[in-house]
């Protein structure tokens, strides 16, 4: 009998172009703003935004790999529930509950040796998942718009932090939450000797580890394939036998429970990270959507992504010597994250641009073989 071999399966690289493009345009325009603001210095600034990272040698990129941190974790927290079509817009209140919950237990237990540090981060994980689980149950059982729930959600947690902080861990005199103890600071596990003199601990280090293992969880396990079946076709999944609400609420536990310990890795950091008690939702957890958007959802793609993020906001600080103020940065960074929320649709553009360009398969024979 005759073997039939199908075509070899091509990678699709299409959402990787897509982000690049998305990318590109988000650069292009803060040049436009670089040049409006300020033309006989544009050059310069644009030019300090892409090399600004690497000033200061390894110091400079270990405080790229710090800032990137949080981003990875909040990123991992939206691109997992994307993968069951829950839009967890709710990474703010997760995040400051995380971290809220992290230096509580932190500042006012004595635990010994490395517990110091592991409690307080596992204690950031259970309080984001705890504020993810409310808006998971209602989309869950009684078809609540996650988006709606979970913006709720985001200022109950943000006022809830501040009433904590100020009634269990405020330093009155600095008007912020009390000093870590030097014992429940993360370690630097040798990143201090890597990055000399920058902020960078084994937070990232983490950070990257829990990337391999949601990506393990999704793509290995049968877990993440009902994950991703849900989100795929909620119906067929529960045709197929797959419990539909058990996996929403699932998932959006998880999601917080990421993004909580990204509060956590943030705050319990030596350097010098507090929480004050001001009506303003922490931007990390905004800033995961478009990290997760630029990876299309890749785990592990979300790394890259949040440190090419984190690497803008480092180069923007040096920009400051050219007499671009803070505020110029803040739009530049701000335009590059707003067209990255276009990256699906840049991708969506692509993908069908491809399969018009295609050529058209020949027709079947019958007998099942190819003409």
């Amino acid at each position: 009998m005759k073997r039939l071999h199908g075509p070899v399966p091509r990678r699709n690289y299409t959402g990787l172009l897509a982000s690049l493009v998305a990318i590109v345009i988000g650069l292009l325009l803060g040049f436009l703003v670089l040049a409006l603001c300020n033309p006989p210095q544009a050059a310069n600034g644009i030019k300090t935004l892409m090399l600004g990272g690497f000033t200061g040698g390894m110091k400079g990129l270990g405080n790229v790999l710090y800032y990137a941190t949080p981003i990875i974790m909040t990123g991992l927290g939206v691109g997992l529930a994307f993968q069951t079509s829950l839009f967890n817009i709710g990474g703010p209140g997760q995040f400051i509950i995380g971290a809220v919950c992290s230096l509580f237990v932190a500042i006012r237990f004595d635990l010994p040796g490395p517990l110091g540090w592991i409690i307080p981060l596992f204690a950031g994980m259970l309080g984001g998942a705890l504020w993810a689980l409310l808006p998971g149950l209602l989309r869950a059982h009684l078809g609540v718009n996650i988006v709606i729930a979970t913006i709720m959600m985001n200022y109950i947690g943000m006022y809830l932090a501040n009433h904590i902080v100020k009634q269990a861990i405020y330093d009155p005199l600095k008007g912020q939450s009390q000093v870590v103890p030097a014992g429940h600071t993360l370690p630097y596990a040798g990143m201090d000797k890597l990055f000399p003199g920058s902020m960078a601990n084994i937070g990232f280090l983490i950070a990257a580890v829990m990337a391999v293992i949601v990506y393990i969880v999704l793509n290995k396990t049968t877990f993440g394939f009902e994950l991703k079946a849900c989100g795929k076709n909620r119906d067929a999944s529960r045709y197929a036998g797959i419990n539909e609400k058990r996996n929403i609420v699932l998932s959006m536990m998880i999601s917080g429970a990421l993004i909580g310990l990204g509060g956590a890795l943030m705050y319990l950091s030596s350097a010098g990270k507090y929480i004050k008690p001001v009506d303003v939702l922490a931007a990390e957890g905004f800033n995961g959507i478009p990290v997760a958007l630029l990876a299309s959802n890749h785990p592990v793609g979300i790394i890259f992504t949040a440190v090419f993020i984190a690497y803008m906001q480092v180069s923007g600080f040096y920009m400051q010597t050219y007499r671009f103020s803070p505020e110029i940065v803040n739009i530049i960074i701000s335009v590059i994250i707003y067209f990255s929320a276009f990256a699906l649709v840049i991708r969506n553009a692509v993908r069908s641009f491809q399969l018009r360009s295609a050529p058209q398969g020949k027709p079947a024979a019958k007998g099942g073989e190819k003409v």
